[in-house]
Parts: structure tokens; sequence; C-alpha cells
């Protein structure tokens, strides 16, 4: 019997009682190589790295917390100098939270704030896109567009307009390029903006790589381009989440490196302190930060525990762990042979439809019909069976509903800690594959 609420009550959870690099142990002793980082995609260090548990031991031993409205402490400034550093250009202002769904709610707060310090107070309204997840408060779910945390939430949340997801193996049209279909999606937002009103938008909110909700999907290249160009058109301003995606996951700090843009605010949290500590952060564009300071003088948002020393000394460690020489060279590498195996395991196989991600970071779309590209049926529970597959083989892995539209479609998540080997790479796309084939021959007529 437990007195904890759990999100998925009637699941029986293993007991876990200690971590060692890639590898979970159980109550029973049994062990589990993490494919997905922590089962989030936030512990990119593994379970086990001295420097960081030393540095948390230290800073608790001499001050655990005292309110940054207060105090500032030497990790929270000696963090936030990192951050900045080598961030996307105009970023040179960070303020902490305790998640990534309070970093984008930050960013949205500080976005509104900024048009009212200017003058500008006719600016209220969200455009985001429709297969994202933004966090779990009502502003990140309203913003978000993850179908089934949302609706019971629907009457209460924030009305956000929501263009159509850069999502090519499902949206690109016959005889359309990569390039021309990544600038109509993106000219999406042009024309909710001029719908809505120029005057009337003050942010624009993304993901740069997509999560969960359809898995790990990159906009093809260009998109981010012109979605910057737009935004610059109309005074709008752009929000990158980077909470799932960022600070060395994609194989660069920032994953909207790659795409050549740099936004209004940037948003992370999972790869700060690698599971360690809870943090979060928000970075700000210089001029966001003018404004306030030389207007009312205060963000009118925050939280306790923003800023938390101990948080803070926990991602000082982590970062330098991440920046050290070679690290994301090494990512880079791992990463590649991530993609490749995938491919070279999965990439004929029938009801495998597609194989997106970026670096660490990588989805498969399980599909009835690979030629069609027609899901599975809600009711079979394949992902469910794929999840409970993996876990008896000693794979944790993440295993998703809702692909398509919310309601359809299934899909695994694969990001382990960005400290995996090859050896670990072929263990994970093993057992995968095993736990797919048993899923997927379950009760079933597709035994492959």
């Amino acid at each position: 019997m437990t007195s904890v609420f759990h999100r998925i009550p009637e699941r029986q959870l293993p007991v876990a009682v200690r971590g060692d690099g890639m590898y979970i142990y159980d109550k029973d002793g049994n062990r589990y190589i993490d494919s997905y980082a922590g089962g989030a995609c936030v512990s990119c260090l593994g379970h086990s790295q001295k420097a960081v548990i030393q540095a948390v031991q230290d800073q608790i031993g001499k001050m655990a917390f005292f309110h940054s409205a207060m105090f500032t402490s030497e990790p929270m400034e000696e963090l936030a100098s990192i951050l900045t550093t080598n961030a996307p250009e105009g970023l040179t202002r960070v303020f902490f939270t305790n998640s990534g769904s309070e970093a984008v709610e930050t960013a949205v707060m500080m976005a509104r704030q900024y048009f009212v310090e200017i003058g500008q107070p006719q600016r209220k309204k969200v455009i985001s896109r429709r297969s994202s997840y933004h966090g779990a408060g009502l502003t990140g779910l309203g913003i978000g567009y993850h179908v089934a945390r949302r609706t019971p939430f629907e009457e209460v949340l924030p009305s956000v307009f929501h263009i159509s997801p850069c999502y090519e193996y499902r949206g690109r049209l016959e005889g359309e390029t990569a390039a021309q279909y990544g600038l109509r999606v993106a000219n999406e937002l042009e024309q909710a903006i001029l719908g809505l009103g120029p005057d009337t938008i003050m942010a624009f909110v993304a993901e740069t790589v997509t999560g969960t909700t359809a898995g790990a999907t990159p906009a093809v290249p260009g998109y981010f381009k012109r979605i910057r160009e737009i935004c610059d058109k109309y005074g709008v301003l752009l929000v990158l989440d980077e909470v799932f995606c960022g600070l060395g996951r994609t194989g660069t700090l920032h994953a909207c490196e790659q795409d050549d843009v740099a936004p209004d605010f940037l948003a992370v949290a999972k790869g700060i302190a690698a599971g360690y500590q809870p943090i979060g952060a928000t970075l700000i564009n210089e001029k966001i930060y003018d404004a306030i300071v030389s207007g009312s003088g205060t963000f009118k948002g925050g939280y306790t525990y923003s800023g938390h020393a101990t948080a803070c000394a926990a991602a000082v460690a982590v970062q330098r762990c991440l920046r050290a020489p070679g690290f994301l060279d090494d990512v880079i590498a791992v990463g590649s042979q991530l993609d490749s195996q995938l491919k070279d395991q999965f990439g004929h196989h029938p009801h495998v439809g597609d194989i997106r991600g970026r670096g660490m970071m990588m989805t498969l779309e399980l599909v009835e019909n690979r030629d069609t590209k027609v899901p599975f049926s809600p009711s079979r529970g394949l992902s469910s069976s794929i999840y409970r597959n993996a876990l008896s083989r000693g794979l944790i892995t993440h295993a998703l509903t809702g692909t398509v539209d919310g309601h359809v479609g299934d899909h695994v998540v694969i990001c382990p800690p960005l400290i995996a080997n090859s050896n670990d790479i072929d263990t994970i796309v093993g057992l995968l594959s095993e736990a797919i084939n048993a899923a997927l021959s379950e009760g079933s007529a597709y035994a492959v």
C-alpha cells in the first residue's frame, strides 16, 4: 500500500534504489540500462557523476538555500556566467526557475511585461504549434498542444492560436521539396499574425526539436530562419523551448545553433543539472532586460526557489562536464552511431514508418502499414506493450501514443545519457528491437 498519488496509479512500479552510470538498479536487484536519460531525458551525465555529487555535498555543507531576492550566491552568479557564455546572440541575461514548465511560463510573462513596459499593452496574444508540449502548468498546457494532457482543462486554459508543426514525415506533400514544405508551414505564422492582427501578437513559442508529443522531430532546414524573419517583420518575440533538446542533447549546446537562429527567449532545464538537482532557466535578450529595468524596474514573476544555491552548484558542475574539451564531439559521434544503428535495425521494418531526430535524441514512429503510413488503432495499446516488454528485458525506454493527432499513432523516443558509448548503443538498439517485435506479436497477426 502506498500513500503516493502516482501519475498512473494502476502501474506497478519497481523501486529504484541505486544508479550507476548508464544503469538503474531496483530493490529486487534487477538492472536496467537507461535509454531515456532518467526517464525524462534529464540525466545527461548518467547516475553517478562524482564531481556533481561532491559539488552538491559541498554546497549543502556551506549554505543550502537563501531567497535570491534577498541575497545572491556564488553558484548562481557563476552559473549565469556559464550559461550566457556561447549562448545564442543577444541572450545576455538569465532568470532561474525550478523546472522547464516554469522556464517557459517565465518567458511568456516577460514577453507580456516587455510590451507593457514599452507602451504596447495591446500585444497579448500567443501563437504556438500543434503537436507540441510546453509544460505541465496551465500556461504551458495552453501554449502546447498535448491533447491528452490538456483536454480536461480546456475551459480554463489561456487562449492560444496554433499553427501546423514542422512534421515532415506526415506533412510534406508529394512532389514538394523539404525546403518548399518548410517555407509553406512557416508561412502559416505570417497568415496567423495577419488574421489575428499584427499589433496584438506578443510571442511565437516553439520547440526547436519537438520532445515527446510527436517524438523527436527536427524542423527541415530553413524553417526557423523563415520563422525568425516573420517575427522580426511584425515585432513578435520568438520563444524557443529547448527544455528537452537543449544543452548538448543534439550535439551542440543549443539546438537552435544548428538552425542558425537566435531567439528572444530560450527556455532550458533538463540538461542544466542533469537531474542531480531540480532547476530550469530562461535566457533573455538584452533589449527585454533593458526595457524592464528602465521601466518599472522589477520583473513581476519569480519563484521561492529561483536560483537555489545547491541546485546552481550542481548545475555548475554539470556544465563544466558538458563544456569540457571533446565532450560534445563524443556526443556527435555516438549520436551518429545511434542514428545509423536504428536505421540498420529498423530501416526496412514493416511497422516502422519513420526514423527521425538529431544527435542523441531519436524517434521511431510505428505504423500498421508502412506504405500508407496508417497508424495502429489506439485500442491495441501498442506503446504500453512496448514499454512493458522493454522493461522486462532490462531496458528503460519511453513509448507514447497520440503521435499523429493526439489520439492515434505510436512512437518510441530514444535519448540515452550523453555518456553512452558504442557498446551501450548496441545493447539499447538490440533490446529495443526485441521489445518492439514482442509487442507487435502479442495476440496479433503482425508477428515479425
